[in-house]
């Protein structure tokens, strides 16, 4: 059988702000009371320096819109970065749209119908048998499923797939109005806006996709949510979520390790999901993981923040450049769920 191999990514960003004019020109008024001194103190330590914005707080308030007009233009900025995504990724890879099988779009920030794999199948040129594929509502550790049905379609069909993770965390700012509690502040210090897209063939150079595998502790379903509301979408982060974390990741991976022969020590390409410092820092602790092996993760959380489900492969992305033997992805999200995929470079 075919082994499924990454063998194109591309990244599509909107304009970015740093954190600072993102505080002084809009936060700073959108928080009042005690609640802003918190905010502060959340933003300063938030270890994000720039963000994307497909709609600028700065330019555009969105925070008073109600849930309708935010999906209309979800549908405006999602496809040009889409495309442009999707775009850079077949090339990459040397393939054109019509040679797509399976067309996969992950992302939980916006819905319609037609939906953005339809849109973009249409626009790019995508053959008409292409079949397709629409992850919702998975979080940020989408990508991760998103990958296992595009490796699991390239082993079955000898076709390739192609996925495409696409965020616009912009338009859910909540109305400063609305119930404001931590959990809400330190999601409106942390996300951002991007689309990145992930070409898997079978065979050839780049990046086999060894596995992908999860665990999920129901126990704690409350611990991170995605609520539909009538100004939006609303995050819930329970501060909980790093002691959870700890309780999983280290038999996640070591087990994922152990399938294929192999350990810690010999993975030299970390792409941890940054869903903030404190994910970070337990990730790495659980792991016994050196200083450095987290750098591209904290560097894309300092230059990108969390971008949902595209983070991960910014960061795999960002690690493809040094050309690791071995890379170890986690991403975690509504669930509890922790996934996590190994891959092996192929020459």
């Amino acid at each position: 059988m075919p082994v499924p191999v990454i063998a194109g990514l591309g990244a599509a960003q909107p304009p970015s702000a740093s954190q600072d004019e993102l505080w002084e020109g809009f936060f700073s008024r959108h928080f009042s009371g005690t609640t802003r001194s918190l905010a502060e103190r959340i933003f300063a330590n938030s270890g994000v320096t720039r963000r994307q914005a497909a709609v600028n707080p700065l330019l555009e308030d969105v925070s008073d819109w109600p849930t309708e007009r935010r999906m209309r233009r979800y549908q405006v900025e999602a496809l040009p970065l889409g495309k442009e995504a999707v775009g850079r990724a077949l090339t990459a890879a040397g393939l054109g749209a019509g040679d797509v099988g399976l067309f996969i779009v992950c992302s939980c920030t916006g819905y319609a119908t037609p939906g953005l794999d339809i849109l973009l199948a249409r626009d790019l040129g995508m053959a008409a048998d292409t079949q397709r594929m629409f992850v919702g509502h998975m979080g940020c550790y989408a990508a991760l499923p998103g990958l296992g049905a595009a490796s699991d379609f390239v082993t079955a069909r000898g076709r390739p797939a192609l996925l495409l993770c696409a965020e616009l965390t912009s338009l859910h700012i909540q109305p400063s109005s609305a119930r404001v509690d931590t959990q809400q502040i330190v999601s409106h210090a942390l996300f951002s806006d991007a689309a990145v897209a992930a070409v898997v063939v079978p065979g050839g150079r780049g990046y086999a996709l060894r596995e992908v595998t999860s665990v999920t502790d129901t126990s704690t379903a409350d611990h991170m949510t995605w609520d539909v509301t009538d100004a939006g979408f609303r995050m819930g982060l329970s501060p909980k979520v790093p002691k959870v974390l700890s309780r999983h990741v280290r038999a996640l991976v070591d087990d994922l390790l152990a399938r294929h022969g192999t350990s810690r020590s010999e993975v030299d390409g970390w792409a941890v999901h940054p869903g903030g410092p404190r994910i970070l820092n337990v990730v790495e602790r659980e792991l016994a993981l050196p200083p450095q092996a987290l750098a591209a993760s904290r560097a894309t959380l300092d230059e990108h923040g969390n971008c949902s489900s595209p983070t991960v492969l910014l960061i795999v992305d960002r690690l493809a450049r040094a050309a690791p033997r071995r890379i170890v992805m986690l991403a975690f999200g509504p669930g509890l769920t922790l996934y996590a995929a190994l891959l092996d470079r192929q020459e």
